[in-house]
């Protein structure tokens, strides 16, 4: 925690369920699950002859792993469109994706955008008639670079606590 001007404590401490996702400079909805984000380095061990207390590690390629997004189904076909023009004979459309994480305030802590994303794939729910889960939708996102900033990018500084309802969805 940092201490403020006026002596008091204020919270700033960061938890893992306040995030929105951010396509296109727009709030797009709300997330249950963001999973994948990560990047490896390629690299190669070589060993020197003699040297036997050391090796030499030479980086390669950035490998980016694919992203996970998942929520409750919504009557909003906007990733499926997305999806079916890329299985289509149509213009393939790569999106810079955001990922907002806020802390507890409603402060942008971290944006990490996904440049050229573009979706893989697509997954409808198990549909049960004994079931009283809600129907959650999975869509899996490769892109091709990834910024890790503390504000959007290409988004502008998004306010959480402008445009919200109770619940803590956007209001469009």
């Amino acid at each position: 925690m940092r201490q403020n001007n006026s002596n008091n404590y204020e919270l700033n401490y960061v938890t893992a369920n306040r995030f929105y996702v951010e396509m296109q400079s727009n709030i797009t909805a709300s997330f249950s699950e963001c999973s994948g984000l990560g990047v490896k380095i390629k690299k190669e061990t070589y060993l020197e002859g003699g040297v036997n207390d050391q090796q030499r590690i030479i980086l390669g390629q950035s490998e980016f792993s694919d992203v996970t997004l998942k929520r409750g189904i919504t009557d909003d076909l906007l990733f499926w469109e997305w999806l079916s023009q890329t299985i289509g004979n149509g213009k393939k459309q790569r999106r810079n994706i955001n990922i907002l994480l806020f802390n507890q305030a409603g402060e942008t802590m971290q944006c990490w955008t996904l440049i050229a994303a573009v979706p893989i794939g697509w997954k409808a729910p198990s549909l049960q008639a004994s079931a009283n889960s809600v129907a959650i939708e999975e869509l899996t996102l490769a892109y091709e670079a990834m910024q890790i900033t503390q504000k959007s990018q290409g988004g502008g500084v998004v306010n959480i606590n402008a445009g919200r309802h109770l619940s803590g969805y956007f209001i469009n």
